[in-house]
């Protein structure tokens, strides 16, 4: 089984560490593809014995020029395992993996945003250094996200977290270290940043239904203002990016809102969770009788 020195390829850099990724997913696939872009060979491709992840991870192999294996039963030779596995497969695949012998000054990852660096502490009592590494980033299928100027949150051992902080800049993101007490704080942050927003732009839709909008024009009509809304966030922040009913203390419009939302009752008390927490963080107007009206 293949060994790097220990540390010193990171100061010399003399050559960049073989990588094998675990699970051939839209997150394992999305980053073994960045890797090899970025320099990194990517030596072999491992997944579960079920005979659809076989595939995805022999297709995936095929296109890196890495080996296929499964994971539990064949050996890892590259110097760096990165496991993309769902959260609650990490620490039973740390533990099929550590039945193999080999892993001391080795480095081991995992892509958690809300598991801490000790799911793989199998590996760690074998001599791994591990750590958790999760790029604040949407992976679905198909898409092979750019991973530039990327958030990397890193936790874990000291050698592994080196490791991880050199190839998050090779792939052109922006490293930083977090405490393992706040990965579950982190991870509802990025969660709010993705999936729940695009559960809201889901709501969104079926609201323009009650307006009688077509379903099949719904998103490509709310696709102007959605990318405005983004742009004056991004240019100007919340307080100057923030517009609408709310911020005029235009009560008896939101009341009109709440009214007609009566019969899209999961989208009322979406509205009124939001306008809420607008109100108490946005400068509005009008702010007592807002707030009256959306309690």
């Amino acid at each position: 089984m293949a060994h790097f020195p220990g540390a010193r390829w990171y100061a010399a850099d003399v050559r960049r560490p073989t990588i094998a990724i675990a699970g051939a997913g839209s997150l394992g696939k999305a980053l073994a593809t960045s890797l090899s872009a970025a320099g990194y060979r990517i030596r072999e491709i491992f997944s579960r014995p079920a005979k659809g992840s076989r595939q995805r991870a022999r297709a995936l192999a095929r296109k890196l020029r890495a080996s296929a294996l499964v994971i539990g039963k064949d050996p890892c030779h590259a110097d760096i395992l990165w496991l993309c596995v769902p959260d609650r497969e990490i620490r039973n695949c740390a533990e099929l993996f550590a039945r193999v012998d080999g892993w001391a000054k080795r480095v081991v990852l995992h892509s958690s945003g809300a598991l801490t660096s000790d799911e793989l502490s199998a590996l760690r009592k074998c001599g791994a250094s591990v750590a958790s590494v999760h790029p604040l980033m949407t992976f679905v299928p198909g898409e092979i996200p750019s991973l530039a100027r990327v958030p990397f949150a890193i936790e874990g051992d000291r050698m592994a977290t080196k490791s991880a902080r050199q190839i998050a800049r090779r792939l052109g993101g922006e490293p930083f270290l977090i405490g393992k007490r706040d990965k579950g704080a982190y991870h509802a942050w990025g969660a709010f940043a993705s999936p729940l927003l695009t559960a809201l732009l889901v709501t969104t839709e079926q609201v323009a239904g009650a307006a009688r909008i077509p379903r099949a024009s719904t998103r490509r009509m709310m696709l102007p203002i959605l990318r405005q809304t983004l742009a004056n966030y991004a240019k100007h922040g919340p307080a100057k990016g923030f517009s609408g009913p709310l911020i005029r203390g235009d009560a008896a419009t939101v009341a009109k809102h709440l009214g007609v939302l009566r019969r899209i009752p999961l989208a009322r008390d979406v509205y009124r969770a939001l306008a809420r927490s607008a109100v108490r963080n946005l400068a509005v107007k009008n702010r007592a009788q807002l707030l009256k009206i959306l309690t």
